[in-house]
């Protein structure tokens, strides 16, 4: 029976009967299985971007007639230029959260809580804090409180939400004035290739990486 592990992000244990070494869980199959699919994901959305200067093309912009007409444009943009406006979201949140260093810190802290402390914790280890050990409901429990507590009452929370309205902003400023007719969409493109279609596959093959250590705690 494999000893209790006191915080699951040491390198290795040994059994109680000196076997083998249970491994820590940035190394497990799971773990590497799930970086894997997301990194595959990423370089297979960002490979379906448009070029940039199509994006800032100045000779393509011109002012909507009506917001008719600036919610057609927007609806066409996103559509062909789904990627890039990912990427400027991506780069608005990157910039503002890099620009608050606690609360930086206070994203990946809650990051690893859930990596090293749930998903990827070995199933055989149970979590053992100041000498109490939790079971995995209560583990759960936890960091969705924790959760809600950062995301929801905390400054970080604040911060993330300006920072997405303001990505969202530029993109529907661009996407109203930058004229569609010089772009050509293809018609052949499957229909899951929406807006969110590149978060929506990296979030499928992550949960897809993760799914069989979730189910070995439900």
């Amino acid at each position: 029976m494999a000893a209790p592990a006191t915080i699951p992000m040491t390198t290795s244990q040994s059994t109680a009967g000196g076997g083998t070494q249970s491994q820590p869980p940035i190394a497990t199959p799971a773990f590497r299985a799930f970086l894997s699919r997301f990194t595959s994901s990423i370089r297979q959305g960002l490979s379906q971007r448009r070029p940039w200067y199509e994006l800032i093309d100045r000779s393509a912009m011109a002012r909507p007639d009506n917001l008719t007409d600036a919610y057609s444009r927007i609806r066409k943009n996103l559509s062909y230029f789904k990627v890039n406006y990912i990427t400027l979201l991506v780069v608005v949140l990157a910039f503002s959260i890099l620009s608050h260093p606690l609360s930086l810190l206070v994203l990946l802290g809650l990051l690893a809580a859930w990596v090293f402390l749930y998903l990827f914790r070995p199933s055989d280890q149970p979590l053992v804090i100041f000498g109490r050990t939790f079971s995995d409901r209560e583990t759960l429990g936890a960091l969705v409180v924790l959760t809600v507590f950062v995301v929801f009452l905390t400054s970080v929370g604040s911060l993330l939400i300006s920072a997405l309205l303001v990505g969202v902003a530029i993109v529907c400023i661009h996407g109203a004035f930058r004229v569609p007719e010089d772009l050509f969409l293809d018609d052949q493109e499957p229909a899951n290739t929406g807006f969110l279609s590149f978060l929506g596959g990296a979030a499928s093959s992550a949960a897809a990486a993760a799914a069989p250590a979730v189910a070995s705690r439900v």
